[in-house]
C-alpha cells in the first residue's frame, strides 16, 4: 500500500551558510507543498561541496518513497556551481550536453558578441559547462531560459510505488519559483496531492497555560498535527483531515471558552501583555 509522495529540499550554496544570502527558496517550496497536499519532511541546508551533496542525496534517497528531492542552487557558470555534477557523480551517471540548454547559451553567447564584448575560449566554456546535465535527466517544460527544472527519475521515478526524482533548481528565486509553477506542478505532481485542512485559533495567555488540553488532543487526536507558537497573541495551528481536524478544534474551544469566563485568567493575559510590552 502506497504511503504517498514525501517532499524532501536539498539547498546548495556557500553564500547561504555563510549569511551573505538569505534563503527565501526553502520557505516558499514549503508553502507550495503544504497548498499543494504533499508532505515535506526535511529541509538541508549543504555548501557547494561535492562530498555535502552527496551526502545529503544519500540521506533523503533513503528516506520513504515515492519521494522527490528538490534541489535549489548550484547550477550557474561559475567554478562553485557543480550540483549537476554532484548529481551525475551520485547516480553514477556520466554527464551529457543537453542541446536544447546549449542552443539557448549560443544564442546568449551571439547576443553578448553582438554587443560588442568579446567572447574567449574561457568565458564560453564556462556557460557551455550549464548545458552538463546528468545522462538520465531532463527537462521540465514551462522555463524558456537557459538555467531550466532537469528532473533525473530513478527506480521509475515517481510513477513507482519505490521510486523518486530529483529536481535541479536554480538558486535564483523568481527562476525557480517559474519553474516549479510551470515545470514541475503540472508535469510531475497534478493530481498527486491530498491537501490537509488547516485550522488556528489565537489566544492571548502563555503558551503553557494551554498544556492541559495541548496533551488531551496530542492523546486523542493523534493523527491530527499539533503547533503552538507563542506570542503576544499565541497561536495554535491544526492540520489533517477536515472533521478530526474540526473535532480538535471543538475540545481546544471549549478549553478556551472557559479560560474566557475566568476572571484569574483575565489577569494572567493582561500580566502576559504587559510582560511582551
Amino acid at each position: 500500500m502506497s504511503t504517498g509522495l514525501r517532499v524532501s529540499i536539498i539547498v546548495i550554496g556557500d553564500e547561504i551558510l555563510g549569511g551573505f544570502v538569505q534563503d527565501t527558496n526553502s520557505g516558499w517550496l514549503a508553502e507550495r507543498m503544504q497548498t499543494l497536499g504533499f508532505p515535506l519532511d526535511r529541509v538541508t541546508t549543504v555548501p557547494d561541496s561535492f562530498d555535502a551533496i552527496d551526502e545529503a542525496l544519500t540521506a533523503e534517497l533513503g528516506r520513504g518513497r515515492p519521494r522527490l528531492v528538490l534541489t535549489s542552487g548550484g547550477i550557474g557558470s561559475t567554478p562553485d556551481d557543480v550540483t549537476f555534477e554532484a548529481v551525475a557523480r551520485h547516480l553514477h551517471m556520466p554527464l551529457r550536453l543537453e542541446p536544447t540548454i546549449n542552443s539557448r547559451i549560443s544564442s546568449a553567447l551571439t547576443w553578448t558578441a553582438d554587443q560588442g564584448m568579446a567572447v574567449t575560449s574561457d568565458h564560453e566554456r564556462s556557460m557551455r559547462k550549464m548545458a552538463m546535465v546528468p545522462e538520465g535527466g531532463y527537462l521540465l517544460p514551462g522555463a524558456p531560459g537557459f538555467v531550466p527544472g532537469v528532473a533525473v527519475d530513478i527506480d521509475g521515478g515517481l510513477a513507482a510505488e519505490g521510486g523518486a526524482t530529483i529536481v535541479i533548481l536554480p538558486g535564483v528565486p523568481g527562476q525557480l519559483q517559474r519553474i516549479f509553477v510551470d515545470g514541475v506542478e503540472p508535469h510531475l505532481l497534478a493530481g498527486r496531492g491530498r491537501p490537509q485542512h488547516v485550522a488556528e485559533v489565537s489566544h492571548p495567555y502563555p503558551e503553557s497555560t494551554l498544556s492541559p488540553v495541548l496533551d488531551r488532543l496530542v492523546a486523542e487526536y493523534p493523527d491530527v498535527h499539533l503547533g503552538s507558537y507563542p506570542g503576544t497573541e499565541c497561536i495554535v495551528r491544526l492540520k489533517g483531515e477536515k472533521n478530526r481536524v474540526e473535532a480538535a478544534m471543538e475540545l481546544l474551544s471549549t478549553y478556551l471558552d472557559a479560560l474566557n469566563n475566568d476572571p484569574a485568567a483575565a489577569r494572567l493575559a493582561e500580566a502576559w501583555r504587559s510582560r511582551w510590552r
